[in-house]
């Protein structure tokens, strides 16, 4: 571009002239210290400027916040976007651009302020981080915008219809049916005036005919030809109006009379495409799918029927107890002392009375408080958190449901529970009462089989440890069995409950009431009314898993004391999950608590049951998961050492350098012609690093 022109002989050419070399200065100007020339050199090269700015000062102003703000991109990007419309709505810069159209210079601009965002953790993206895709889906955003199509509007859209429900209901017979719906575009058939799209809404899919004409009745056919056809994407969300029809294939659809967009998508939804019910390109990957859960409910059919049913289940259960005339209770889950069940606490702090609290790990002792207090029936379904390990059946963070029931033992609590779950199995799965889990097809219709623990044991491994010490125990498991991981710190309770768990638990796929159990394995149990030494307590195993635990609970006070005690000798002895002295607890005891029986169902693996999946994630929204792996990359700082300049450090990425030593096999010619390439491809306008630049990187590289 020349800037140094002879004086204009006539205004209009002045202004004219001036603007459009602004104009390009600013589209050609990818570096701001260009800008910056650009507005100087203007300034020196035209006497007239001061008329200039006076006709067309929306530029002038332009040009002058890039000189004041040049180190700043952030903040130009701000201060002129409203400048840049002015600019453009001038009719003076209508006449001075001489037909250009404004598309490029706006393009630009959004191009330009993208380059450079700093985010809130002063943490740099960079387009060139942005796979071609998402590039392309912000030039369609952008374009959008230039037309005055706002990409995210804020107004209510009324829908009166869902894609099931339209198709259940035809009735080619009836009137055309007016229909509002709304959904994700996902997937499109374009053919010249008319075309096809499959819209998603929260309930199915329904196929959506489009019509140039019919959305464009003017003249201005930009809605069909430019925003339809290039501008959306699949995965943007659309609003239609129209009426139902069944087209020649026999496909009830949607006749499309109106169009709008209401959500665009920057980026872009895998693909999976379906053909005689088997699917393609699945998005499978079971990590990627509980990390990006968003991505997995549009994509995947099915996963959201899985939450659906949760939903359902959380419901029935709600209304059962509440039809028994049990309450719904909230007690608190940051709790002073970590009680109710034997696990290792998650541990936080309380800053405000300085103080360490520990995460609930189970609700029951408040539960119990709330018996002592006159409540007839209490229950919660809530969060616990246990911080131990996570696998196919565990999560740290899991939601459990606990009731209890005054003036009830675990004899009825054992009949109350078949009723429960058999009631919810038939809500779930449609009146049926069995679930396919795998190769096993599990029956919720009651009665349960019931074992006592002691029996179980005998049966599957042969040893009756009925009358055993714990030393005759620890030998048997150890020294017959070969349980490996035995320790002192193990007392008879917890040997044998890894007995139990390594030769009985996955055994019992038909839900089975494991009963009596030791009382060194059930602190909180009341004491066996006919058997020494045993507890009434049973553990409900469902596909060879503990799904349901449940006592006749111990309201002895002073009972209650001597079983805490017993469990801190435990914790002296090394034991991480034994239960510590709850003195308020014990306290309420004192002031009675009439006979109780009382539950904990894990809510978690009774979805897994109900929905007949095998991983826990797979029925939990959000699963806790290992922090995401990251690539390794060096800083823009440590780029800067070996003298490589911020811009270039993000094309060098681009190439595929993401690590300063990944330059020590490279030569300088063939690293140049890689970061041009890039250069020119991305449209950077960077200036081309010399030979000698790039071979100081690579030495620094191998140095």
């Amino acid at each position: 571009m020349q800037l140094n022109r002879k004086r204009c002989a006539n205004m209009h050419n002045v202004y004219s002239r001036t603007a459009n070399d602004i104009y390009f200065c600013i589209l050609l100007a990818v570096q701001l210290q260009i800008i910056h020339k650009c507005a100087y050199c203007l300034q020196l090269n035209c006497k007239d400027y001061a008329n200039i700015r006076d006709i067309c000062r929306p530029t002038a102003t332009i040009m002058q916040k890039c000189t004041t703000f040049a180190g700043e991109p952030q903040t130009i990007c701000k201060a002129v976007s409203s400048h840049f419309m002015q600019l453009l709505s001038s009719k003076n810069f209508r006449k001075a651009k001489t037909g250009m159209e404004k598309a490029p210079l706006l393009s630009f601009f959004s191009y330009f302020c993208m380059r450079n965002i700093k985010n809130s953790n002063e943490t740099t993206m960079n387009i060139l981080e942005l796979s071609e895709q998402e590039i392309v889906r912000r030039q369609c955003l952008q374009e959008l915008k230039e037309m005055g199509i706002n990409p995210y509007p804020a107004a209510e859209f009324p829908t009166n219809a869902f894609s099931v429900d339209i198709k259940k209901a035809f009735d080619a017979d009836e009137e055309k049916r007016e229909v509002v719906i709304a959904g994700r575009m996902m997937s499109r058939r374009i053919m010249g005036k008319a075309s096809f799209m499959e819209l998603q809404d929260s309930r199915g899919r329904i196929q959506v005919y489009i019509s140039r004409d019919d959305i464009c009745p003017g003249d201005d056919k930009d809605l069909y030809n430019k925003v339809f056809k290039k501008l959306l994407d699949i995965g943007d969300f659309v609003g239609v109006k129209g009426f139902v029809f069944r087209t020649q294939t026999g496909e009830v659809s949607v006749h499309a009379q109106e169009l709008t967009l209401l959500s665009k998508s920057l980026k872009p939804l895998p693909i999976v495409k379906y053909k005689d019910g088997v699917a393609y390109d699945k998005f499978d990957d079971p990590e990627l799918r509980a990390r990006q859960r968003y991505v997995d409910l549009v994509v995947n059919e099915g996963v959201k029927d899985t939450f659906l049913k949760r939903a359902t289940v959380l419901k029935t259960m709600r209304n059962f107890f509440d039809e028994h005339g049990y309450t719904e209770v909230e007690t608190p889950t940051l709790q002073s002392i970590a009680g109710g069940a034997s696990a290792r606490p998650f541990i936080t702090h309380f800053n405000a009375l300085n103080v360490d609290m520990y995460m609930r790990i189970a609700t029951e002792l408040y539960l119990k408080r709330l018996i002592v207090g006159g409540f007839e029936g209490v229950y919660e379904i809530g969060k616990n958190f246990r911080n131990e390990g996570m696998d196919k059946f565990h999560n740290p963070e899991f939601t459990c449901m606990e009731l209890y029931v005054q003036y009830k033992d675990y004899n009825w609590m054992m009949r109350f529970t078949e009723q429960l779950l058999e009631t919810i199995c038939r809500a779930v799965n449609n009146g049926a009462t069995e679930v396919k889990n795998g190769e096993n097809v599990i029956s919720f219709k009651a009665p349960f089989r019931r074992l006592p623990i002691l029996e179980a044991i005998k049966e599957k491994t042969g040893f009756d440890l009925s009358d055993k010490t714990e030393d005759e125990i620890r030998h048997i498991a150890v020294d017959e069995l070969k349980l490996e991981g035995i320790d002192a710190s193990f007392g008879k309770g917890k040997l044998i409950d890894e007995i139990f768990g390594e030769f009985c638990e996955g055994t019992f796929i038909q839900p089975t009431f494991i009963t009596d159990y030791p009382v060194e394995m059930s602190p909180l149990t009341k004491m066996h009314r006919s058997k020494p030494g045993l507890t009434e307590r049973f553990e409900l195993m469902v596909n060879g898993k503990e799904l349901a635990n449940a006592y006749s609970e111990l309201n002895d006070p002073i009972d209650q004391e001597e079983r805490f005690k017993e469990q801190m000798k435990l914790a002296d002895k090394g034991d991480d999950e034994a239960m510590i002295i709850d003195q308020d607890f014990l306290r309420a005891l004192q002031y009675g608590m009439p006979p109780t029986s009382g539950i904990g169902i894990g809510i978690d693996r009774l979805c897994m049951l109900m929905t007949g999946k095998e991983f826990i994630q797979e029925v939990l929204l959000f699963p806790q998961m290992k922090p995401e792996a990251k690539l390794p990359q060096s800083s823009v700082k440590e780029w800067a050492a070996l003298g490589v300049a911020e811009d270039w450090v993000y094309v060098l990425r681009k190439a595929g350098f993401n690590l300063i030593s990944d330059l020590k096999d490279e030569k300088a010619q063939g690293l140049q012609q890689k970061l041009l390439e890039i250069n020119k491809k991305y449209k950077l306008g960077y200036e081309k690093p010399a030979l000698e630049d790039i071979q100081k990187w690579i030495d620094g590289a191998n140095g």
